[in-house]
This record gives C-alpha cells, structure tokens and sequence, in this order.
C-alpha cells in the first residue's frame, strides 16, 4: 500500500471510529477536553492519576478520555474535529511530523515494540516470503521496518498484512500469520495463547536509539486551553515519578487491567520528571529525538523530508507551562 493509499483508507477508517469513539463527547468547545488514549500504561497513566487526583478541575477543565486503537486514528479524530488530544507512540509521529498534529508534551521513551514469530522460526531473516501482520502508521510498523532495515531487508521481503491491532493478537494466535509487529503488552496476549512465539527483533536492542511517545493537539491548537492541558500533564507526570506502583494501580483501574499485567507493561518505559524534559527540550535532546525518528521516516518513505523538529513540537509551550 502506498503512502498516499494509507493516508485515504485512515481517512475513511479514522473517521468512522473516531466518530463513534467520541459521539457522545459534544462538541469539545469550553472547558471540556476530549481525550484520546491508547488502552496501555504509557497511554493511560497520565489521564489516570490526572483524574485521580483531580488536576482537570484545579485547573478549570474537565476530561472526556476515550480508547483508542493506535495513534494514526486519534490524529484523524483530531483533523475532523472529533478530538481535542490524544496520545501517540513512536511509530505515528510521522504525522505531526508531516503537519497533520502539533506535540505538546513528550510523555515517555518506550522499548515496547518487537517483531514476533511463530514457534519454529527464529529469526527476521526466517520471516523471508512469509505473511507478517502490522497495524500500519504504528510503532509496530516501525519495529518491523527497522528489523528488516538491519538485517539487509525490506518490506517487499516479507508478505505484510496490514491489520489493526487486535486483529493482530486473534490473527497470530489462530496461526493465520507467521509473524507480527507489535507490542507490549499486547504481547503478553498473544503468549498466553501461543507460549511458544519468539521475539525476533526489539526495539530495546537497538544502542542509542530514543522512542518517545507523545500527546498532540489538533496543527492549529487553542493556546490558553493548550496550556492548562500541558500543566495538568506535568503535574500528573511528576506525580507518577515520585509514585511508580500508586500510578500502575491507577493506570490498572483505568484499564479495568490486571494490575501485574500493567505493572509488566511498565518495565518497557522510561519515565522522566518535568524538570528534565524542560531541560532535554531547552538543550536540543528532544530535538535530536524528534530529528532522529523523522530521519527514519524519510526511509521508509512515509516522510518526504525531515522538518526541522520545532515546526510540529510546541517546546516553547511545554517550558513555559512548566515555569509557571
């Protein structure tokens, strides 16, 4: 599938979930947000503990959170105006980086994805001619291109079989597809089911990369209402810091989740306090990151070129509301 292919059937794909994710959120307009988030401890511990804690209403909002299966679908819900924010993994920050989102918080650096396979086959190199599920736009997609990427491959290697995410746990488990982008913990899923896959490929052994995830707002945002939003996100970020297990139990009772199954998720993530994403962002390292994933981007031709990073991330915002 072509990139602009892609583009067309998430337009038609976002529009449809977003609008019955997000129909009885109203129209988004004073102090409601409508938040989207993907159904994992990066995803969800921020709204969580913001809840939790009653941050939106400290500061004069009100949160409408909504699930979401990946990040790709929230920025069209963000395009079509069915959404105020959501949350993205690596692998769809091609978007904001294309002009279709803005970043307005760096949330996390993730070593979650991992290219899976069926008992037997052991390696990216054994996955050659053989069907590989992938939910498109996604940090899976990005595992997965990165793996072949370094083991002198490409996507025309494989059979790849573009799925959402869920399709991609039953679709593995039933023996449909020899292997699969994806990540934690969805994984832990599709172990309970077929125990005997192999991790073929991650994201956790690649030296010196950085996988930010991020919350974005729609390219042309509400900068009041940005700023509130960002400051609530701090406020629960450092709490989260300071209170790892109180935040997987918070994060599980969002999720309605096992909370040792999120306690698992949450050994792939690395959190940092507000105070050093202020300072990563003052002294160009989240810059590097950004530059560094849309470099990547421009490889696998879902880019053209790599922005320069301060055109789709809002760090003079981020600092700001930190400052305040």
């Amino acid at each position: 599938m072509s990139r602009r292919d892609f583009i067309r059937t998430l337009s038609a794909t976002g529009a449809a979930l977003s609008v019955a994710a997000c129909s009885s959120s109203g129209d988004g307009g004073g102090s409601t947000v409508r938040f989207g988030y993907i159904a994992d401890y990066n995803g969800a511990s921020l709204l969580a503990i913001a809840d939790e804690r009653g941050l939106w209403k400290k500061h004069g909002l009100t949160a409408d959170p909504k699930v979401f299966v990946n990040g790709p679908v929230q920025i069209q819900a963000l395009r079509t105006g069915n959404l105020d924010y959501g949350y993205i993994g690596p692998g769809a920050l091609w978007l904001p980086a294309s002009g279709k989102a803005t970043i307005v918080a760096v949330n996390t650096l993730t070593y979650a994805d991992r290219v899976i396979a069926r008992p037997g086959i052991t390696s990216i190199r054994d996955l050659r001619g053989k069907k590989v599920g992938v939910p498109e736009g996604t940090s899976g997609e990005m595992a997965l291109n990165l793996a072949l990427q370094q083991a002198g491959m490409t996507m025309k290697d494989i059979s790849k079989v573009a799925m959402d995410a869920p399709t991609v746990v039953s679709a593995f488990a039933s023996g449909q597809i020899d292997g699969a982008g994806i990540w934690y913990p969805l994984i832990d899923t599709i172990k309970e089911k077929v125990p005997g896959l192999k991790e073929v490929a991650s994201t956790e052994d690649i030296p010196g990369s950085a996988f930010p995830t991020a919350f974005v707002s729609a390219a042309k945002g509400k900068p009041e209402r940005d700023r509130k939003v960002v400051t609530v996100l701090q406020e629960a970020n450092d709490w989260r810091a300071a209170h790892p297990k109180e935040s997987i139990a918070l994060a599980a009772k969002l999720l309605k989740a096992d909370e040792a199954k999120v306690a698992a998720d949450a050994k792939h993530v690395k959190t940092m306090t507000t105070a050093e994403l202020v300072a990563r962002t003052e002294d160009g390292t989240v810059g590097k990151w950004l530059d560094g994933m849309s470099r990547f981007f421009v490889r696998t031709g879902q880019l053209d070129k790599a922005p320069d990073p301060s055109s789709f991330y809002a760090g003079d915002l981020y600092t700001k509301a930190a400052a305040r």
